[in-house]
């Protein structure tokens, strides 16, 4: 990928660990950090961002694998959407897996990273639904080597935000040994960025089901409500299957609490319907969610 403007990043640093990455960025607080560079160099070359320099994170090889850690798995940032696409992670987060594969096509998936995903915080993100979903932590490397812990829902709605001189260091995602489904819509054949997507992971220890909605909203939705009402209806001590009508009921549910009806007009009137376009955005998910359920309970 080129850049039109060459000229852009004045001073280039590669590290070769996430302590010396942290250090660089708190030497110069103007730099960006840089992984894979599909959104930066989109940013770069529509002349969105001029950075006045860049941290380049390939060479730390310590976030760009796995390890396990006290029933979860600890995720390095700079895990590529085409090593998380793998059969052995993916029999290891089925969900997360999916949605790597999902992500683009195979220059953007070989280059992508799992941290460059959170970190860009892009609605149409394809991992971003799937790690609410699974309720998954940050691990954020700050100076001095000190590390932080902060739900990803906390970031992605800017609840909390990352300091100056700090990177997003490790995912930290529950292994709940359970099913877990990914779905998305494109406006076109192929890979794209989803217009809307799914992510549904069944917890059979706390008797739950887990809902995310992508690409609807500036950051994944969870209906908690509908996740709730069709937890209630599932025998977990048995097959854990529901009727084809409670799948579509539930779809409908998350469909409507993530994309609701129009407020009552001020004066008491009746509310406006929703736009054809809307319509349409409900309906998709109300079918990726039906869907996901479905498979997840199969």
């Amino acid at each position: 990928m080129t850049t039109h403007a060459p000229q852009a990043a004045h001073t280039v640093t590669l590290p070769g660990s996430l302590d010396e990455a942290v250090a660089a960025l708190a030497a110069m607080p103007a730099a960006v950090p840089v992984a894979g560079g599909t959104d930066l160099m989109a940013a770069v070359n529509s002349g969105l961002l001029r950075p006045a320099g860049l941290v380049g994170l390939g060479r730390i090889s310590e976030i760009r694998g796995w390890q396990y850690q006290d029933g979860h798995a600890l995720l390095g940032a700079g895990l590529t959407h085409a090593r998380m696409g793998r059969p052995d992670f993916a029999a290891l987060i089925p969900a997360l897996a999916a949605a790597a594969r999902a992500a683009g096509p195979p220059q953007i998936r070989n280059a992508g990273t799992l941290g460059g995903n959170i970190a860009s915080a892009a609605p149409t993100g394809d991992a971003l639904p799937v790690l609410a979903a699974l309720e998954a932590t940050l691990v954020i490397a700050g100076p001095g080597g000190s590390r932080r812990e902060i739900p990803v829902g906390h970031l992605l709605t800017g609840y909390e935000m990352l300091a100056p001189g700090e990177l997003i260091g490790y995912v930290r995602v529950p292994l709940l040994h359970a099913p877990q489904t990914f779905l998305k819509a494109t406006g076109r054949t192929g890979p794209g960025r989803a217009t809307a997507s799914v992510a549904v992971v069944l917890d059979p220890a706390r008797r739950g089901v887990r809902c995310a909605v992508g690409a609807v909203a500036p950051m994944p939705l969870r209906p908690l409500d509908a996740e709730r009402w069709v937890a209630s209806l599932i025998d977990w001590d048995g097959e854990r299957t529901l009727a084809p009508e409670a799948c579509a009921a539930f779809g409908d549910y998350v469909a409507a609490a993530c994309i609701p009806d129009p407020a009552p007009a001020p004066d008491g009137g009746e509310p406006g319907a929703l736009p054809p376009a809307a319509l349409h955005l409900r309906r998709t998910v109300a079918t990726l969610a039906r869907r996901a359920l479905g498979r997840a309970l199969a």
